[in-house]
């Protein structure tokens, strides 16, 4: 079935303290290496900016915006997943802009484990992981009803849902690391991951990140 993937750019990368979407990872940003990386796994990319952002205009991809900057990360899965419908699809992979390590296998594992459910959403034990899992695009008018209710929580969308929990242990089977789940929140995260991946932090952005080292 034909699928889409969103990326949730809308964040105010707080404790990053610069927008993660744009930093350099290797020859290119993490943001463009995500879309990179996703480009032979789904059929439409979707980024979903924060609101009243000024979006990069990028080949391929379909760029949109969260109508309130206030709502969180449910207001971005919630705009996603309705563009993703008027685009025609049915399913769509969610995840977020600072997952540079994100495996295409990692993907295609969870899409093919939604199977009739309207979410698969790995667990890790208790941890629910609702940015890095598979929607029905459907569901778009569900949250809509959550948001008007006040609920902002994607946990709670889970719980509402007929959801497939998939044990992260599970996914080891295609990504041995778990590494299409490590978020780079922190400067610290960052530097962790450009490691894994063998690429060195430009000395520019390590000033600003680490300013008293």
């Amino acid at each position: 079935m034909p699928n889409a993937a969103i990326i949730l750019a809308g964040g105010m990368s707080r404790r990053m303290g610069l927008p993660k979407a744009d930093l350099p990872f290797g020859p290119e940003t993490i943001l463009r290496r995500i879309l990179r990386i996703l480009r032979p796994v789904v059929d439409q990319q979707i980024v979903v900016n924060a609101a009243n952002s000024l979006p990069t205009a990028l080949p391929g991809v379909v760029a949109t915006q969260d109508r309130d900057i206030d709502l969180g990360p449910m207001e971005g899965i919630r705009v996603g997943l309705e563009t993703a419908a008027k685009l025609g699809f049915e399913i769509a992979f969610v995840t977020s802009c600072d997952v540079p390590l994100l495996q295409p296998a990692f993907v295609i594992q969870l899409l093919e484990l939604l199977d009739s459910h309207e979410v698969a959403v790995p667990v890790d034990e208790q941890f629910l992981h609702p940015i890095s899992a598979v929607y029905r695009t459907k569901l778009h008018h569900r949250i809509e009803c959550m948001l008007a209710e006040g609920q902002r929580r994607p946990k709670a969308l889970i719980e509402q849902s007929d959801a497939k929990l998939i044990p992260v242990a599970e996914l080891r089977s295609v990504d041995a690391e778990l590494d299409s789940l490590r978020n780079c929140n922190r400067p610290e995260d960052y530097a962790a991951a450009l490691s894994v991946a063998g690429f060195e932090m430009p000395d520019e952005i390590r000033q600003r990140l680490f300013p008293n080292h």
